[in-house]
């Protein structure tokens, strides 16, 4: 049974929980002590305990008791990341919606820096800067967060384009939830969840703002995620696309979208393949294979972007669906990139919007991706192969 508030709030904050004992306070905590005084009935919390099979339950039993504006779902069940968050999102009040993962956390000023913007702009989606935290304390700007630099007020896609290119994630958005239901999005199961979520948003969203300050500290660093998780649910990733193309062709059918949002797929698949992480090697050649049947169903009519180098070679050996051709050159250039330095080859190359994506235990507990190294920076400023 979950309370209702005695008054709906500006924004409701929903934290999908699973196996997360050793971050679940920290969490927490980032965002009730950030709620400003006076603002207590501005903000509401949501867990969602996704059937947890450590103490998160119990401790989020014991932290909602005596908290006002803190609500706690059970589930019977573990659903997963994508399903937790639809749970907790079908007992949110707030007039905006944010997910935070529970093992990230909020820097001090954030909450009302998020409240400020949202009454003084109400856009249908507020788009936040993040830093990712290691596990030694170290901070590192991520790749696509210059993207976000220099726009004030709000704006549309259209008029911003590359807003498309920044890491598309459920958590650097806060969005209204009558727009969200206009747009009929919720959250899919599978790995990949945020694909047919995130990019809908800034497409359907007529008023964007961006909020240039760090609202958001992702945590690097724990084992098990998808991202170095060598498992067949990779291949949910086709599932998740389908579902954001054909959103597309029912909702916005335009076909610069169509290619620009054609061109970011490859080039994810390209990342998912070239990762010894990800994939045994004897599911590479059928995820290239299904890649390429991807490519030649969802190809605009008037063509893409290709892009230049050899991520552009690599998207015409999936379009020909040559996957002797592309295995040869992979592995060559993996050899290269070990000769040139010392140490393993770059697992991965495409471009930072699409390589640096969240990752999520196999078990759904979200987690966390590598960092962007300066191996990894290098190997894709160089346009290697992975």
């Amino acid at each position: 049974m979950v309370n209702e508030p005695t008054h709906a709030p500006l924004l409701s904050i929903v934290v999908p929980v699973y196996g997360v004992e050793a971050y679940l306070y920290q969490c927490l905590e980032s965002i009730r002590a950030d709620i400003p005084a006076g603002e207590a009935d501005a903000v509401e919390l949501i867990a969602v305990d996704d059937a947890s099979p450590d103490g998160c339950g119990d401790m989020l039993r014991a932290y909602a008791a005596g908290r006002d504006g803190v609500r706690v779902v059970h589930l019977s069940s573990n659903v997963g990341l994508g399903l937790a968050r639809n749970a907790g999102l079908d007992v949110a009040t707030g007039r905006y919606v944010w997910f935070v993962d529970s093992d990230d956390w909020l820097p001090p000023g954030t909450i009302a820096a998020v409240l400020d913007r949202l009454r003084q702009l109400q856009p249908d989606v507020l788009m936040l800067d993040h830093l990712r935290v290691h596990e030694d304390g170290r901070r590192e700007v991520d790749a696509s967060s210059p993207l976000l630099r220099g726009m004030t007020g709000v704006t549309r896609l259209a008029d911003q384009p590359r807003l498309l290119r920044v890491q598309h994630t459920a958590w650097n958005k806060v969005v209204r939830r009558d727009f969200m239901d206009e747009l009929e999005l919720r959250f899919f199961p599978g790995w990949y969840e945020d694909i047919p979520f995130s990019h809908p948003l800034l497409i359907g969203a007529e008023k964007i703002s961006v909020l240039d300050r760090v609202c958001y500290l992702y945590r690097q660093g724990r084992q098990g995620a998808i991202t170095s998780t060598r498992s067949g649910r990779h291949f949910d990733a086709f599932a998740q696309y389908e579902r954001l193309m054909d959103w597309v062709a029912r909702k916005h059918p335009d076909e610069r979208l169509q290619a620009e949002l054609f061109e970011l797929m490859i080039s994810h698949y390209l990342v998912v393949v070239g990762n010894d992480g990800r994939l045994h090697p004897h599911l590479r050649r059928e995820f290239f294979h299904r890649a390429a049947a991807h490519y030649r169903r969802y190809l605009p009519s008037g063509g893409y972007p290709l892009p230049p180098g050899a991520t552009g070679l690599k998207h015409r050996l999936v379009g020909r669906g040559d996957w002797l051709a592309y295995s040869a050159l992979r592995q060559a250039h993996r050899v290269a990139g070990r000769l040139r330095r010392p140490g393993p080859a770059a697992a991965d190359g495409g471009s930072p919007a699409v390589d640096e994506e969240p990752g999520r235990r196999a078990d759904n507990a979200p987690t966390r991706d590598g960092a962007l190294t300066p191996e990894r920076r290098d190997a894709l400023a160089g346009g290697r192969l992975p």
